[in-house]
């Protein structure tokens, strides 16, 4: 009865993965999307591939940062999942790209407050790769969009030739960032119930993949609008560079074991390239909503953790 219990509440981080998937995996192939050059079913298709093998992959060193923040069972990952899927839920429905990390530590802090047990080194460090990751993400698009508009150059490739070129390469850096994704937030999904001794590593790198990967199939084409053309506008070339530059930047702390998100290292990215083509041509009103999201993310994924918990079981 307990084991089936369990394994019920697994429920909650399917729903987190599925929200997550909706909201972030689809900036991975949002700029590629946005600008005609691939088709949002061939997205869908390299998506839930490369999400799942960079799952398996490489997934373990984010699962175990999360899990060295605060202790847990069975009932604090339950919570922890619903209350960082309702948090992403909502700012998803508001199309925002909204941070899955940051709902997710945002959940842990709450109950890290209510058992009086929070791991303030491992939380600073997750902190300063957040504040890094968009950073991050625009130095390398800026370094990258003039690499390659040099070589581009120097080559001097046909017009014709040079749109097929760049949509492989779309495609190419798409499942690269995929597998970063994977590899990256795998540990947001299910590296509680890890943590909680519910699942193995394998088990729970395969389960929150595929969570991950349907919600991206089934409800992301309002975010890839806003990320791919709201900010700035953006070409294949350029959206090439988006692309590109985030995956780099999540893959990178994938294997510091830091959970990121692919919104910040995307929009990071975005402003990279419009700082490089025309810092006039960013849409500032719609960047100020994207960050008041990330800064009440995990404020109110944080206080839903808590209510919950004193709820349910206090």
């Amino acid at each position: 009865m307990f084991l089936s219990l369990s394994y019920l509440k697994l429920l909650g981080g399917i729903y987190l993965g599925w929200s997550l998937g909706a909201n972030d995996a689809a900036n991975i192939f949002g700029t590629a999307v946005s600008s005609g050059m691939v088709k949002f079913r061939t997205a869908a298709v390299f998506l839930t591939v490369f999400v799942i093998l960079g799952a398996i992959i490489g997934g373990m060193p984010g699962m175990k940062t999360l899990g060295g923040l605060t202790s847990q069972n069975i009932d604090t990952a339950f919570v922890i999942s619903i209350a960082a899927a309702i948090a992403v839920t909502l700012l998803t429905i508001l199309k925002l790209p909204v941070s899955t990390s940051q709902a997710v530590v945002g959940a842990i802090l709450g109950i890290g407050i209510l058992q009086k047990q929070v791991n303030f080194a491992g939380l600073q460090k997750i902190v300063i790769c957040w504040i890094c990751t968009p950073i991050g993400a625009a130095v390398i698009a800026i370094l990258l969009y003039m690499f390659l508009t040099y070589m581009l150059r120097k080559i001097d490739i046909h017009f014709l030739n040079f749109d097929r070129i760049v949509r492989i390469m779309l495609i190419l850096s798409g499942a690269y960032g995929a597998y970063a994704l994977g590899a990256n937030n795998v540990a947001n999904v299910t590296g509680v119930y890890y943590q909680a001794g519910i699942l193995t590593p394998f088990s729970a790198a395969l389960i929150g993949s595929i969570s991950i990967a349907l919600g991206a199939v089934t409800f992301s084409k309002n975010v890839m609008t806003t990320v791919g053309k709201s900010i700035i506008p953006l070409n294949a070339f350029c959206a090439l560079v988006v692309v590109l530059s985030g995956a780099i930047t999540v893959d990178v702390f994938a294997h510091i074991g830091v959970p990121v998100s692919t919104s910040q290292a995307v929009i990071g990215a975005v402003l990279g390239v419009g700082v490089v083509r025309n810092v006039k041509a960013v849409n500032f009103k719609v960047l100020y909503r994207i960050f008041s999201g990330w800064l009440v993310t995990p404020v109110i994924s944080c206080a839903l953790s808590y209510m919950l918990y004193r709820i349910f079981y206090m």
